[in-house]
């Protein structure tokens, strides 16, 4: 079935276009009230719910003592990896590395003229989870893009979970870990994995923050410990909006579209935005050249079917009023002048400027991080990032000079609020002040005021 074109000029567009940026409505009460379920119990009963629960979902019976991947084993995975494989892993990881190292923060301070010394002091996080999804998908990038940001900011453990299965883990996850930096790798995943990092076990210690990938139990537990450790978010569906003129080249728009239609949720989403209606039909011609070729073609087919669409616009203007609408996790410009654009967009996870820059080239090595907010939240949510593995703490250093010109503000302002002991706080302080200025005075002969 052909992709559908539509044209944002008809009667019924909005219609069609919210449908088309609307999720599909899992049984989410179902999810939540799983994850619940096991969230409970691994926090209540430790290992042993957690050992039962990857006992049953996935058909691996662990130990304590199985628990942890050994590191020798990560040592092989990555030794074992045909050359080409970990060639490409290893410049992935430098690249990323390298993006991340330019986000980096540093402690500031400053004194005001009030005599205040005013600053935040950076601090990364000490130990954080990481989420990698297994069973029969392998996914050595997210490995990296989860794990070396928290390196590079400092984090100094950074404990990787990923459900192994019966026939264990996927050599590239491991030797990624390696290759990232991962302090240790445990054999669990699911809800109960989340659980496990959250509240902690006898077998693992609990973290401070959760990032990464999953399902929809996972996303769920994560949502649910959130509170007791941090989050990076809950991950939806992949993403991708292309905006394009005259100039692009109908096969690259193709290929960009089905690339992100490709994920394998069946809830993705893949759109075009053009003012060509002539490029809108060449597009579609295209997609079902292409899609014949891939092996996935009847997944992505239903993908396409359902959450995506050509879409002839007025001009790029609306173009651009659109994509700000979707707030897309990936944006891609396949236009003239793709930069006077992407001075104008501020909703997007991350922007693919020009025909040279396709997704998959973020999605791999590019350098910047490939865990993007979906769902509309690139209106409030960034990329995950080193700054994401630090916390800031604000530090004031007082003075008498600058309590004594700022005090009386504040006790007014304390007082106003019915605040008396923050009142008292700053009053005895400067009471105490004045009766050492007298006594000294005294001392000295100088009468008293």
């Amino acid at each position: 079935m052909a992709t559908r074109i539509l044209r944002s000029d008809a009667p019924g567009f909005r219609r069609a276009f919210e449908r088309l940026r609307t999720t599909r409505a899992a049984d989410q009460r179902r999810a939540e009230s799983v994850a619940a379920e096991i969230v409970a119990a691994v926090r209540r009963r430790g290992d042993r719910a957690l050992f039962e629960y990857t006992k049953r979902f996935d058909g691996l019976a662990l130990s304590a003592r199985t628990l942890r991947v050994p590191d020798a084993d990560l040592v092989a995975a990555e030794a074992d990896l045909p050359r080409k494989i970990r060639s490409a892993l290893r410049l992935a990881a430098r690249r990323i590395r390298v993006f991340h190292e330019h986000q980096r923060q540093a402690s500031w301070r400053y004194r005001d003229a009030a005599g205040l010394e005013l600053g935040q002091n950076i601090t990364p996080l000490r130990r954080v989870g990481v989420y990698v999804p297994g069973g029969h998908a392998a996914y050595p990038s997210s490995v990296l893009m989860n794990v070396i940001p928290a390196r590079v900011a400092g984090v100094e453990e950074v404990i990787m979970v990923s459900p192994a299965g019966r026939d264990g883990h996927v050599p590239a996850v491991l030797a990624a870990a390696r290759i990232a930096g991962a302090t240790a790798v445990y054999r669990i995943g699911g809800a109960q994995a989340v659980a496990a990092l959250a509240y902690g076990t006898a077998s693992i210690g609990r973290v401070d923050k959760i990032v990464g990938p999953g399902n929809a139990f996972v996303q769920a537990a994560k949502r649910q410990v959130y509170g007791q450790v941090d989050i990076d978010s809950t991950a939806g569906p992949s993403e991708v909006v292309v905006i394009a003129d005259t100039s692009a080249d109908p096969a690259f728009v193709a290929s960009d579209l089905l690339a992100q239609a490709e994920h394998g949720s069946g809830d993705e989403s893949a759109l075009l935005l053009t003012p060509s209606a002539r490029l809108a039909a060449a597009v579609q011609r295209e997609i079902e050249a292409q899609l014949g070729a891939l092996p996935r073609r009847a997944a992505i087919a239903a993908v396409l079917a359902k959450r995506g669409a050509l879409i002839v616009v007025r001009n790029l203007d609306e173009a651009v009023d659109l994509a700000e609408e979707v707030a897309p996790e990936h944006l891609g410009l396949l236009v003239r002048n793709p930069g006077a654009l992407t001075r104008r967009l501020r909703n997007a996870g991350a922007i693919f400027e020009g025909a040279w820059a396709p997704v998959p080239l973020g999605d791999y090595l590019a350098g910047p991080n490939h865990t993007l907010p979906t769902g509309g939240s690139a209106r409030f949510f960034s990329p995950l990032g080193t700054y994401h593995f630090v916390k800031r703490t604000s530090v004031v250093r007082g003075s008498r000079a600058a309590l004594e010109r700022l005090g009386p503000s504040v006790e007014t302002l304390a007082s106003l609020e019915g605040y008396q002991a923050h009142a008292a706080a700053v009053r005895v302080r400067l009471a105490t002040q004045r009766s050492r200025s007298r006594a000294k005075r005294r001392r000295n002969g100088a009468p008293a005021r």
